[in-house]
């Protein structure tokens, strides 16, 4: 028999909980026995008045941002309808099936406002890392860091020529913020080249192509991952330029140490934080072992010797020409302090069968070295032993997270602390692995 649809009302009252209606195994039932925001309202209070209106509860824009973030939804307008829809939702917000929503305009004036004064997210953050640490989920023995592009909310067909600057009438809380961060190494103070646009509505976003594509606006978020379980233990937003990403690399390093007593045995990462001042302060200042990709372009390609062509003796300090020859150095420093030249005598070169191929075009040949050469030695032997297995479960872990075997052991008994290094900071309170140290 073919039932009918009731339209009719069957009853006065229904019996009804949102408890009851979300599954057992539901993303959000297993978040919710984790999330303990009880001390927002200590830390926000002096942020609120004691008279008026009743302002919307901290702990509920935060639940909302955490549904946001798990569920990818970045539109906060879009946000608030989902919230306002989703039984699942409201219940992990604690709103009921009557709980009024707040408006989406509410988000943006508390990020730029009580959020921000009283660094509200990084405490948020801070707190969820320390819980995951007390479970032991935190190895704190090896480090990756990374950046990802974050594309600006700003048209890239109204930027303005950079080195014509701001407009005198460009105003607003965006010019105000990228006005205030001029001097921070992490945005204006970062490089002194001039960028090739500046966007008006986002002064402080930076044009960048590194996508290959279509140049656009954009930030760069920084993350610092443990790789025992790939665990964020922290998060810098910087401006899109590599000078910025290594400043919040050393800053996130720094900030794990004095937070958190973790001292990384490792740092893994790209050839972005492979510069020679990076890796000197990776070895010499908190003895970090670099399993990074060394940024050299010391290659040549006019088929003349490159500097790996040219052997260097740790012991006597000078560098061995391909055909027997020796390189010397005074030990002056250039380049701010950071390279030592090594020079071969007049008399050797002019009488030297492979000039052609050395130096055709100078009297003698002369090789920069690096005060942080040792270190760069160092990543080098490193990267070499990275092969079959560890590559593999490197790949497997994820893209910039894994666990690696420690590879020290393939190239212990070399000694790479150089001579110009600069010493070990006090403030570190671990001392550098140096070859005779590791074996303990």
């Amino acid at each position: 028999m073919m039932g009918h649809r009731q339209v009719e009302q069957a009853a006065l009252f229904y019996e009804f909980s949102l408890e009851g209606y979300i599954p057992a195994d539901h993303l959000l039932r297993s978040i919710d026995r984790f999330v303990e925001l009880g001390g927002l309202r200590r830390e926000l209070s002096s942020f609120y008045s004691t008279m008026g209106r009743p302002s919307v509860d901290p702990e509920l824009m935060i639940r909302m941002l955490i549904v946001g973030y798990c569920f990818g939804i970045r539109s906060e307008r879009r946000l608030c309808e989902e919230v306002h829809l989703n039984l699942a939702y409201r219940w992990f917000c604690r709103l009921g099936l009557d709980g009024r929503v707040p408006d989406h305009s509410t988000f943006s004036k508390n990020r730029h406002g009580r959020f921000r004064q009283s660094d509200l997210l990084r405490r948020l953050f801070e707190t969820v890392l320390r819980r995951c640490i007390n479970e032991g989920l935190v190895g704190g023995e090896g480090f990756a860091v990374d950046a990802s592009l974050i594309k600006a909310e700003a048209n890239r067909q109204k930027g303005i020529e950079g080195d014509k600057g701001l407009p005198p009438e460009a105003t607003g809380r965006a010019v105000d913020e990228y006005l205030a961060v001029l001097d921070d190494a992490a945005f204006g103070a970062a490089t002194e080249v001039t960028p090739k646009f500046i966007s008006p509505a986002d002064p402080a976003a930076r044009w960048t192509g590194a996508h290959g594509g279509q140049a656009f606006f954009a930030y760069s978020t920084n993350y610092l991952i443990d790789v025992e379980n790939a665990i964020i233990v922290d998060v810098e937003a910087t401006t899109a330029i590599r000078q910025a990403e290594v400043l919040a690399a050393k800053r996130m390093i720094e900030r794990s140490m004095e937070r958190f007593g973790l001292y990384p045995a490792r740092l893994m990462g790209d050839s972005a934080y492979g510069s020679a001042d990076m890796l000197g302060w990776l070895v010499h200042e908190h003895g970090i072992e670099p399993h990074v990709t060394v940024f050299d372009k010391s290659a040549r390609n006019d088929d003349t010797f490159s500097r790996d062509d040219f052997t260097y003796d740790h012991e006597r300090d000078i560098y061995l020409y391909p055909g027997g020859r020796m390189l010397t150095t005074t030990g002056t420093l250039v380049n701010d302090g950071t390279t030592v030249l090594y020079r071969a005598s007049r008399r050797d070169c002019g009488a030297c069968l492979l000039k052609p191929r050395c130096c055709p075009k100078e009297p003698a040949r002369k090789i920069p070295r690096s005060v942080y050469e040792g270190a760069r030695d160092m990543a080098r032997e490193i990267a070499k032993s990275w092969q079959g297995e560890r590559r593999g479960d490197c790949a497997k872990r994820s893209r910039c997270c894994s666990r690696i075997s420690n590879a020290s052991s393939s190239w212990i008994g070399f000694d790479y602390e150089d001579r110009t290094a600069p010493v070990m900071s006090s403030s570190s309170q671990q001392p550098p692995r140096t070859s005779a140290n590791w074996q303990s």
